[in-house]
């Protein structure tokens, strides 16, 4: 668990996600599925799924949560987690990011704490690289990657269809 401060945000704590915070990350993430391109899903999750998610997530390939105080309650407003690049054993070293924050919390260094969390949880879990796939009109995510030491590595041509758009996808790579 770790607690970083941003400017003069709320501390940001990052621990392991447990049960009972499949309700918060499911908002946060089926926001994304109803009115984002951040995911390619198309059908937001029910509790249930969102409980089996986070079941699945355990060692490395771990579900973290960032919490913050809003209004005197710990609240959910970031989720992220590592997960098998490929299921292939000789890709077995690499890695696939997932970060997602809460819209209404975006820009208080949330993305990137939960970032770092994952790069030092990568490292020492004896990963060799990290790959993430990001939707290629997101800057805000591009940023964040690009910030954090990924360097982009190919794109992948509307390989996506979401809002009746075709969607490129940009794969991001960071060695570790």
């Amino acid at each position: 668990m770790s607690t970083p401060r941003h400017g003069d945000a709320a501390p940001i704590t990052i621990r392991l996600a447990d049960p009972a915070d499949a309700e918060a990350v499911m908002d946060i993430y089926n926001v994304e599925v109803l009115q984002h391109t951040s995911t390619m899903d198309l059908v937001p999750r029910t509790l249930d799924q969102q409980k089996e998610w986070l079941a699945d997530r355990s060692g490395a390939f771990a579900a973290v949560v960032a919490v913050i105080d809003v209004d005197g309650v710990d609240t959910v407003v970031g989720f992220a987690s590592l997960s098998p690049f490929k299921p292939r054993h000789a890709y077995s070293t690499t890695v696939e990011n997932s970060v997602y924050v809460s819209r209404d919390h975006a820009g208080l260094g949330i993305g990137r704490t939960l970032m770092d969390h994952l790069i030092d949880l990568a490292r020492t879990s004896g990963f060799h690289s990290i790959i993430a796939h990001i939707e290629a009109s997101s800057t805000s995510s591009r940023a964040l990657h690009l910030s954090c030491g990924f360097e982009v590595v190919g794109v992948q041509r509307e390989v996506g269809r979401k809002f009746g758009k075709w969607l490129d996808v940009a794969v991001y790579q960071l060695m570790l």
